[in-house]
């Protein structure tokens, strides 16, 4: 069966507790629970990622951005750059392409919601854009 993976191989391959369904436990993680963004904290940082075009997802605590490129060479160069920073940061983001388009949802699984690390993420996310 060309294609298909079996579940179980793919299981064995992380030591037990290390896989949770997409999602692995990195440093930040380790070092203390990851916190959603405080009343104050969205009060100031949200605005500024309207005025960058970010939107709040209705229905969930996350945030939104579609980026057009002149063709999907320089969409998928955009992707690398943000797949390499995900790594970085063990903070992996929602996306979608089809050639040119990119759409991206941000929202921190670990605390069900927006915390500092989506915002650092779309900010690097707007410069990696530019690039």
């Amino acid at each position: 069966m060309s294609g298909l993976i079996n579940p179980k191989m793919a299981l064995d391959r992380y030591p037990a507790g290390e896989f949770k369904g997409g999602h692995h436990s990195g440093p930040e993680k380790q070092a203390g629970k990851i916190q959603s963004l405080n009343e104050e904290e969205r009060a100031h940082l949200l605005p500024l990622l309207r005025n960058a075009q970010w939107v709040e997802v209705v229905g969930r605590d996350a945030i939104y951005k579609e980026f057009i490129f002149k063709d999907f060479n320089q969409a998928f160069g955009f992707m690398s750059r943000v797949a390499l920073q995900a790594e970085k940061m063990d903070h992996h983001p929602e996306w979608f392409n089809i050639y040119n388009k990119v759409q991206i949802t941000l929202s921190t699984h670990d605390c069900g919601g927006l915390s500092q690390r989506d915002i650092t993420f779309a900010t690097f996310i707007d410069q990696a854009s530019l690039m």
